[in-house]
């Protein structure tokens, strides 16, 4: 299974593969999930502080040699259109899981690291609010942004537009893999 081919197979807008060390992982991109500029710092277990120290999950990425980066485009009724984001962010979302199905029943999920946009969505409430186990572990996915990586500096890395028009909302994911197991 090509992940690159399984990507576009599903629609994504843009997908590239690249060897991991041409991305770009800063520990202050956490910062933002630090600010709860989304609204998930804990309160879900894929996102900080529960995903685990920044400098640990670089380095867990940086086990992998290439990645694959995928991008959504999505049209928007105006620059304020909210709901129109949050649909597309789910839309992203489930195909991300769909890649990482399909990635994992494959390759096994100890060789192939999925990251997503935001963190996991799958309950309508985490189960870090009452403090209760993960009903999903094996498919709750943290961000690439909890993970460190600078999505604006990678996309300039590699080539992908991070800003994709007006009245428009691009997310991103990426599957982390060695490229000699595939």
């Amino acid at each position: 299974m090509d992940i690159l081919r399984v990507c576009k197979e599903l629609g994504a807008s843009n997908a590239v593969q690249v060897p991991t060390e041409k991305l770009v992982f800063q520990p202050e991109t956490r910062v933002l999930c630090e600010q709860n500029t989304c609204g998930r710092f804990g309160a879900n277990y894929t996102c900080p502080p529960f995903v685990g120290e920044v400098e640990g999950l670089i380095a867990k990425t940086k086990e992998f040699n290439a990645a694959v980066i995928w991008q959504n485009i999505y049209k928007l009724e105006d620059s304020y259109d909210f709901d129109g984001m949050m649909a597309g962010q789910m839309k992203h979302n489930n195909m991300t899981m769909e890649v990482a199905q399909k990635a994992c029943l494959k390759h096994g999920r100890d060789n192939v690291l999925i990251l997503s946009a935001g963190g996991c969505t799958i309950c309508k409430e985490c189960a870090a609010m009452r403090q209760t186990p993960c009903l999903y572990p094996d498919d709750a996915l943290s961000s690439l942004e909890a993970y460190g990586m600078n999505v604006i500096e990678s996309c300039l890395a590699i080539g992908m537009k991070y800003i994709n028009g007006v009245n428009t909302v691009t997310y991103f994911s990426g599957a982390f893999f060695n490229s000699d197991l595939f």
